[in-house]
């Protein structure tokens, strides 16, 4: 079995900056992004970028992209599954 870290657990961890990644589906977000320049398809896979409290920051169209913006604000990211 995996284990499973709460937010509190993450966020522990101790670094204000660590940030993760994780892939979403389009249909879970396509209400709440508001300035979209592309056409998303329901199952299409999307990156969200999420603070240690698991608010979510910022959703990508790639890894790359997602990482990219992460450091580029000073953040440390990292990759969840």
């Amino acid at each position: 079995m995996t284990p499973v870290m709460t937010a509190q657990d993450f966020s522990a961890l101790g670094a204000p900056d660590l940030v993760y990644v994780r892939e979403i589906l389009a249909k879970d977000v396509i209400d709440d992004i508001e300035d979209v320049d592309v056409e998303l398809k329901p199952d299409q896979v999307l990156y969200a970028l999420h603070g240690a409290d698991g608010e979510r920051l910022a959703v990508m169209l790639d890894r790359a992209t997602a990482f990219a913006a992460a450091q580029a604000h000073d953040m440390a990211p990292v990759s969840v599954h």
